[in-house]
């Protein structure tokens, strides 16, 4: 009787010991080996961080390795639109809505986009100024249908915002220092993370300095941040003096001839006075060493706060003197309009703008763009 016999996979030869596991652990000289607190790679949270990138696999055959990156490619999340990105926004539904059941040019039509440009925190100055200016041109004839009015109102947008389109180059200076700062939950350390990616993929050796001793775990995420990224995190752990810790990271980062030093700060309500003034400390400090630095200050901003975040800009500006904004939360359920109100009030520089959680989601800000990811592209259209 015939015997068929399934093959059975290559087993290890007796005496030879076993391939070990590939360890995802840092290259030999890696920034994050030598900051002022080495990173605890038994943390999960860390180990979570860095498992996100998986050590190579030994090299396959040519055909599956063109097969695995094609898998790869497909995999990878496309960068998506500012339309996409913007669409779901409460600014941008409630135009589409708007356009859609007032197809007629009339007084009615610019009285109820004047509600919805509130509403969406566009501010009640502004929002009246934009609104009356298309009604004397209305009036003017200067329209032939609300097609044409869309049209007006999408560049009157793009005029108020184009003085705010001043994209942050981080040249010219060295180490150029950044310190961010805003209130608690806008997302502040996330931004340092993405930003971190951006300068260091840009070919700048960034370093990053954990200043929120303040709020628990904070050093922990910025180091976990700095592993993902291979960059270097400066810290003396929670409770340390903040100013003492980013005062160490230019130091650190003169001597390292780093190109690019980005400060965390503890966030804190702008009616803690307390916390506000050791903002003003952390600056004195490192003018000590760079009579210039902070460069930047770069205060992160929730979205969806609304006119709140005017407010928040207000205090932050008097006690460091904020220079650029950053607009996190822009995707999904928040307003927008808070852009426009911000623009028209400070005149301050968008830096960036988040519209999403991945690294790529934090883009340099385009009025252009903006606008058109607000706005329905024409009547009937989204």
């Amino acid at each position: 009787m015939l015997k068929f016999w399934k093959k059975k996979p290559a087993e290890t030869a007796p005496g030879q010991p076993a391939a070990p596991a590939a360890e995802a652990t840092p290259a030999d000289g890696l920034a994050h080996d030598t900051d002022a607190v080495s990173l605890n790679h038994a943390s999960p949270a860390l180990d979570e961080a860095l498992a996100e990138t998986p050590p190579p696999p030994e090299a396959p055959a040519e055909d599956e390795a063109v097969e695995l990156a094609a898998i790869a490619e497909a995999a990878a999340p496309a960068k998506r639109s500012w339309r996409e990105r913007l669409s779901g926004s409460a600014f941008a539904r409630g135009l589409n809505s708007l356009f859609t059941r007032h197809p007629k040019l009339d007084d009615d039509l610019l009285d109820e986009l004047e509600t919805t440009l509130i509403t969406a925190d566009v501010g009640v100055e502004a929002s009246t100024a934009l609104v009356e200016d298309l009604r004397k041109r209305m009036h003017k004839r200067e329209f032939a249908d609300a097609g044409a009015l869309l049209a007006a109102l999408r560049q009157s947008l793009v005029t108020l915002l184009r003085p705010v389109e001043k994209p942050l180059s981080v040249t010219g200076l060295k180490p150029y220092v950044i310190l961010t700062v805003g209130i608690n939950g806008v997302g502040k350390t996330t931004t340092i993370g993405k930003l971190a990616r951006r300068y260091r993929d840009d070919g700048q050796q960034v370093m990053l300095a954990a200043g929120d001793t303040f709020r628990a775990a904070a050093v922990e995420q910025l180091k976990t941040w700095g592993a993902r990224n291979n960059v270097p995190v400066i810290s003396q752990g929670q409770d340390a003096d903040s100013a003492s810790v980013i005062f160490d990271a230019l130091q650190a980062a003169r001597s390292r001839n780093a190109d690019v030093l980005i400060a965390d700060t503890a966030g804190r309500l702008h009616t803690q006075g307390g916390l506000m003034d050791e903002l003003g400390k952390i600056a004195r400090v490192l003018k000590k060493l760079d009579a210039e630095a902070p460069h930047e200050v770069l205060m992160v901003i929730d979205g969806t706060t609304g006119q709140n975040a005017v407010n928040q800009v207000r205090q932050f500006r008097q006690i460091v003197g904020v220079t650029g904004l950053v607009v996190t939360k822009l995707d999904g359920t928040a307003k927008g309009g808070v852009v426009f109100a911000l623009a028209r009030e400070f005149g301050l520089p968008i830096r960036y703008v988040g519209l999403g959680e991945t690294a790529t989601d934090l883009r340099v800000f385009d009025a252009d763009a903006y606008v058109d990811g607000l706005l329905p592209a024409s009547l009937g259209q989204g």
